[in-house]
């Protein structure tokens, strides 16, 4: 479990928090993919869509899922662009930690912008929300949940 933790950390700063909105593969299907590979330990993360999304992240191990996250979000009118939310986004999902695995911090603020994000449960069964607010008003939101797949 500690390893799975770890490669989690290092997977999703290498991906979606460093990659997103531009340097995902595109596949035929309309997705978008970033993947990270250490060891025998294998990550995917696909979703569809931009401003409304839908995605999933797995971890494989040896080539067999081991461990999975569904979730979706949307970005919400405001005075901001839907690009300067996302970067605001990849700044705190780089804060993923071993403590807070799923997404980012449980509370971080940078200039106008702050996030917050709640979850329940650990890496074997989880759910939780992430929302951005721009002087305080709620520009963003994602909701979260998944954990261990059981064979």
């Amino acid at each position: 479990m500690k390893n799975l933790k770890k490669f989690l950390v290092k997977a999703k700063k290498n991906t979606y928090a460093s990659n997103g909105e531009f340097g995902e593969k595109r596949l035929a299907d309309g997705a978008k993919e970033l993947t990270f590979k250490r060891g025998n330990f294998f990550y995917r993360d696909r979703y569809y869509g931009s401003n409304k999304f839908i995605g999933q992240e797995v971890v494989f191990y040896d080539k067999k899922s081991i461990w999975a996250m569904n979730y979706s979000g949307r970005c919400f009118k405001s005075d901001i662009s839907v690009k300067e939310i996302y970067v605001f986004l990849k700044k705190c999902l780089k804060k993923v930690s071993v403590k807070n695995i799923f997404r980012g911090p449980e509370n971080y603020k940078l200039g106008d912008f702050k996030y917050k994000n709640k979850s329940s449960g650990n890496v074997d069964d989880f759910f939780g929300e992430e929302i951005i607010y721009f002087k305080n008003k709620k520009v963003y939101e994602l909701k979260y949940h998944g954990g261990l797949v059981v064979r």
